[in-house]
């Protein structure tokens, strides 16, 4: 998972940081609960969050006695941050390979952990709008081959969606794709 960043970044804490903030730049965290979910001393995680609010990649804020980090879309290397992350997850791969290729599509949400920033393994995908079943099984069992990881998919029509949409997007969940307006 990490390896393609591996051979740019030596500290692998600092790796699953970078891929924890840039897989959804809205999502923010505070030290404890970041060392927590890594299984590290908060002292390492410290440390590299300092590195990174240092470079500017992470801005932060104080809260009462937590200082919660999120990434700094105003860093020149924003967009080049998100690419990466999303190649090292695969999720550039899942959008070129199956949600281009799935019929009448409005829009792609990815949701639970990787929305998350999390790279559990499972990616979940919420898709919207009239797909061929049998071409998304297809497209899905080739990317989870190429990307090493599982996708689970949930289709929805437009009028699924409308009924669904606030409790989908109460937890995290981060717009993947939408189909362009026409005119566009």
């Amino acid at each position: 998972m990490e390896s393609l960043l591996s051979g740019l970044v030596t500290s692998t804490t600092r790796i699953k940081l970078l891929i924890r903030f840039f897989a959804n730049p809205k999502a923010s965290c505070y030290l404890r609960g970041l060392a927590e979910e890594f299984g590290l001393s908060t002292n390492s995680v410290r440390e590299e969050l300092n590195r990174l609010s240092g470079a500017r990649l992470l801005s932060r804020r104080k809260n009462g006695r937590e200082i919660h980090y999120w990434a700094n879309t105003e860093h020149p290397l924003f967009n080049e941050l998100i690419s990466m992350v999303q190649k090292v997850l695969g999720i550039d791969q899942i959008i070129e390979n199956i949600i281009g290729r799935l019929g009448d599509l409005e829009k792609a949400l990815l949701v639970g952990d990787y929305a998350m920033g999390q790279d559990s393994g499972i990616i979940d995908l919420v898709l919207v709008g009239d797909v061929d079943h049998g071409n998304l099984l297809d497209l899905v069992g080739k990317t989870e081959k190429y990307i090493k990881r599982k996708i689970r998919t949930l289709v929805l029509s437009k009028e699924e969606y409308r009924t669904l949409a606030q409790r989908l997007e109460k937890g995290p969940f981060l717009e993947l794709w939408k189909k362009p307006e026409a005119g566009s």
